[in-house]
């Protein structure tokens, strides 16, 4: 039976493709090519500050108030330090993508799309450990005044920080997800806050990824 879709899983399945896009590229580099090597420290900086400004929220705002329910306590535990190896193998692919975008090297782009996929595993372990065993036990209480609360604190963000998550969210997105969306943010509120507020991302970041599969 499939799982039924969240914002969650949205956000996640956003951070699937961008390191797949990511892993996808860098395989794709040509040697000696510093501008493009610039574009992918850049896009990758951009994804680890989405991905870290997710789960720095999960752990202020959703754990205590999970474990204010009666949530395992083992197990906000396990998700807690999944958080802290994410973080570590994060920050090691920035330190490999600034080293290849100070060179442009094929051997510096071989050496940062190794860090890459060890990253990718590290996060899609932790994004489907969270999938599985934790989102079941947040269901039931997604209609709950307090999930109301933690929610509006996760997404207490300003304008412009909005804007460039909905267009990062936004781009390349599956029909599956954007049908979910669509059914929880309102059409016209994702347009404005991405292609108005989301100029900078759709500037900036997006073209990164054309012509990458």
């Amino acid at each position: 039976m499939t799982e039924p879709i969240t914002m969650n899983r949205v956000v996640h399945d956003a951070v699937r493709r961008d390191l797949t896009r990511l892993s996808t590229a860098l395989g794709e580099t040509q040697d000696g090519d510093r501008a493009r090597a610039g574009e992918l420290d850049r896009a990758y900086a951009f994804l680890r500050g989405e991905l870290t400004r997710h789960h720095e929220g999960e752990d202020e705002h959703l754990w205590p108030w999970l474990a204010s329910v009666g949530v395992d306590p083992d197990l906000l535990t396990t998700m807690q330090n999944e958080h802290e190896g994410m973080s570590a193998a994060l920050a090691d692919t920035g330190t490999a993508m600034h080293a290849y975008a100070a060179t442009g090297s094929a051997a510096d782009a071989s050496a940062a799309r190794a860090s890459v996929l060890s990253t990718q595993e590290i996060v899609e372990h932790h994004l489907t450990h969270e999938e599985k065993e934790l989102e079941p036990q947040l269901r039931p209480h997604l209609d709950s005044p307090g999930w109301k609360a933690a929610e509006k604190k996760l997404r207490a963000v300003s304008p412009r920080v909005a804007g460039s998550f909905f267009a990062w969210l936004t781009d390349g997105m599956s029909d599956q997800d954007r049908a979910y969306l669509r059914s929880t943010v309102p059409p016209p509120v994702v347009a404005v806050l991405s292609k108005v507020l989301g100029r900078s991302y759709t500037k900036q970041i997006s073209p990164i990824w054309r012509n990458v599969s």
